[in-house]
């Protein structure tokens, strides 16, 4: 069960950290004009980071704006409810009693939030390649493979950790 919640808090985070550089490229820091950060769970900070990294222009600016608009009414409530099982299942976890059901009731309702948002990510990230310029995408493409070795390395710290205990 441990390792199963941990490949779900583990997908949850990746697809949060993509739905923030979605919403960085979609709005930029506050004063690049950009407020929807915060819905997603981000500040204009990372927002800001990644704008000025990609260096988008005005126009990609507001054609990611658009993208991310269009698709907040399908993401927002399905980050809600991930939010929200996590909430049921912390309450599960703490009252000392474990059921199962239940437990298996909201493992399916999150497998199943996952999945749309997962396919929400996809739709958005393909729209959003579409609008930046052969650089642009090397660049992000570089950001991300820094990201994913980083991301390797500490898994492997805890894991060298974990065994030394």
């Amino acid at each position: 069960m441990k390792a199963s919640r941990f490949r779900i808090f583990a997908a949850s985070t990746a697809l949060l950290v993509v739905l923030g550089i979605a919403a960085a490229l979609a709005q930029g820091m506050h004063h690049h004009g950009g407020s929807m950060g915060g819905e997603f769970g981000f500040g204009d900070h990372m927002l800001g980071y990644f704008t000025d990294v990609l260096d988008l222009t005005q126009a990609q600016q507001d054609q990611a704006k658009a993208i991310i608009e269009k698709e907040k009414p399908v993401i927002q409530p399905l980050i809600k409810q991930l939010m929200q099982a996590h909430k049921d299942m912390s309450s599960l976890e703490d009252s000392g009693t474990f059921d199962e059901a239940k437990v298996r009731a909201l493992a399916a309702q999150n497998t199943q939030a996952m999945t749309e948002l997962f396919v929400q990510k996809a739709r958005i990230h393909s729209e959003l390649i579409q609008i930046l310029t052969p650089d642009q995408k090397t660049k992000l493409q570089q950001l991300r493979a820094k990201h994913e070795a980083r991301m390797k390395n500490h898994a492997h710290g805890q894991a060298a950790d974990t065994n030394s205990n």
